[in-house]
């Protein structure tokens, strides 16, 4: 199955653990969401911080994605978004 079909099939899951780690907004990016991925690749996400959302909880979210799905993970939030990726993340992202 394709990464894709297989993040779809698994939204809500990857929803609520989103959620217990203090964010929301989850979107996909990177080579997954243009069906272009390899074996090596790493699923990217883009989340949008709560207020009292920590370092932590992003790095838990991280590493029990990477449970769940069975391949690498990489957490990128609005924040801290390189100004020079920004713009291209943000209009290639979609919500899963």
């Amino acid at each position: 199955m394709p990464a894709i079909e297989d993040i779809i099939s698994k939204r809500e899951q990857i929803i609520s653990l989103a959620r217990q780690y203090k964010t929301h907004n989850v979107k996909l990016f990177g080579s997954v969401l243009r069906e272009e991925e390899t074996r090596e690749s790493d699923i990217d996400f883009l989340v949008e911080c709560q207020d009292d959302c920590s370092l932590f909880d992003i790095i838990s979210l991280k590493y029990d994605l990477e449970e769940f799905l069975g391949r690498q993970v990489d957490i990128v939030t609005y924040d801290s978004l390189h100004w020079t990726l920004k713009d291209r993340i943000l209009l290639e992202a979609r919500s899963i």
